[in-house]
């Protein structure tokens, strides 16, 4: 209120500041500019006519220093690499009776089993990255497949999400891309800096639980879980009010009678 300081609503949990009373701070109103990560215009992604998308991929090619290059196809679409990170904080599951797979093990491209009835789960390391090649058609969705099918990973795919990254101002930004949006494009467009964009695979961690994308064994598990904590806090309930009744006993008793 008295330093007009702005947060996005889901970062607000995040901010501690220590204000101390009305003061001219001097906010450059850039600076809210910058930090509203929800305004449409930053994301949208204009169309491109055939003849922009050449000069586009010849842009592009003249700037990597690698042979990850992009191709125009006859049909008007084109072909290219994006690179992927993989940061995810909980476990993924394997088939059981195949080893953890490896970076190597992935650049081999397994696939994953269709039917899967025993599996063992395991963290795949933090820095793992992987390039794919793909098609400008190809949605996020498909990378996401793509991904977990590269790992053996036999995880529903609903359980993860496709984000990219991107530094602004000297703010770095996260955004989920739907199902449908196809990152050759997004990286088409940005460029190859990897601060300008960059791809990262997270769990789907939207606020609102899919049970559907769970399998059975998860979700009588979920069921103990919920048992037990129902019943700890029943417990604690009943505890609480047995002490207060006890209180109230005792003070009943101390006081004289009449």
């Amino acid at each position: 209120m008295d330093c007009k300081f702005t947060c996005h609503y889901r970062c607000r949990a995040l901010v501690c500041l220590d204000c101390c009373g009305p003061r001219d701070l001097g906010w450059d109103p850039a600076l809210e500019r910058d930090t509203n990560v929800d305004e449409p215009v930053e994301w949208e992604t204009p169309d491109l006519s055939q003849a922009e998308i050449e000069q586009k991929i010849k842009d592009y090619n003249g700037q990597i220093n690698s042979n990850l290059f992009m191709s125009l196809n006859k049909d008007g679409s084109y072909t290219g690499f994006i690179k992927v990170q993989l940061k995810l904080v909980r476990p993924v599951s394997v088939p059981s009776s195949k080893k953890p797979p490896s970076l190597q093990d992935a650049r081999k491209g397994l696939g994953r089993g269709t039917a899967v009835r025993r599996r063992t789960s395991f963290y795949l390391p933090k820095d793992a990255v992987k390039h794919l090649h793909v098609l400008s058609r190809t949605r996020a969705s498909e990378v996401i497949e793509a991904l977990l099918r590269k790992f053996l990973v036999v995880d529903d795919p609903r359980k993860f999400a496709l984000f990219e990254r991107a530094e602004r101002h000297g703010q770095v930004y996260f955004r989920k891309l739907s199902d449908d949006e196809q990152p050759l494009r997004l990286r088409l467009l940005a460029g190859p800096s990897e601060k300008a964009l960059s791809f990262i695979l997270k769990e789907n961690d939207s606020g609102e639980v899919n049970w559907n994308a769970f399998s059975m064994p998860e979700l009588h598990n979920f069921l103990r879980i919920l048992q037990r904590e129902e019943e700890e806090h029943l417990r604690q309930i009943l505890q609480k009010y047995s002490r207060c009744r006890q209180k109230i006993q005792e003070a009943l008793h101390a006081c004289p009678l009449g």
